[in-house]
């Protein structure tokens, strides 16, 4: 695993941040998740990812949306799924950056989520047999995740 450091160079007490490289899911569902919830209070973004994980609420798809069939809930937007893997994972970091905002004595109740930045990571590569001794190459994709958040008066 490739060590990494963060994209963006924050100074002051107010911030708070926590980084996952590598996470097994989709770069794409990740990059949706991560420009919802952008701009988002942390308690808010955590309990609508539990109600996406809990198959209540859909995540609106507005970059990768092709053949992405209608949810009911959506705000302003027709287009949308239940990423579960990518959510979870995402919920994960979010509780690590309240630990680490709690850590250094930032009120967690008043934490809006900054910076949000889902990459594309590695692929690891596979193969996968057929028949006749023939192979098909297969990937396993991973996703680099970084939060920042401040405390907000």
């Amino acid at each position: 695993m490739a060590r990494t450091d963060y994209s963006l160079k924050m100074d002051g007490d107010k911030n708070a941040r926590a980084k996952a490289n590598e996470l097994p899911c989709s770069p794409k569902h990740s990059i949706e998740i991560a420009k919802f919830i952008r701009g988002k209070n942390t308690k808010f973004a955590i309990a609508y990812l539990e109600d996406v994980v809990a198959l209540k609420k859909a995540i609106p798809f507005k970059k990768f949306n092709r053949n992405v069939a209608h949810k009911r809930g959506l705000d302003k937007w027709d287009a949308g799924r239940y990423p579960v893997k990518a959510s979870s994972e995402f919920l994960k970091l979010l509780h690590s950056v309240e630990k680490n905002a709690e850590y250094i004595g930032l009120d967690t109740d008043k934490l809006e989520i900054t910076t949000v930045s889902a990459n594309r990571g590695r692929r690891t590569r596979g193969v996968f047999p057929r028949a006749m001794g023939r192979a098909t190459a297969k990937f396993a994709e991973s996703v680099n995740v970084e939060i920042i958040v401040r405390e907000v008066e």
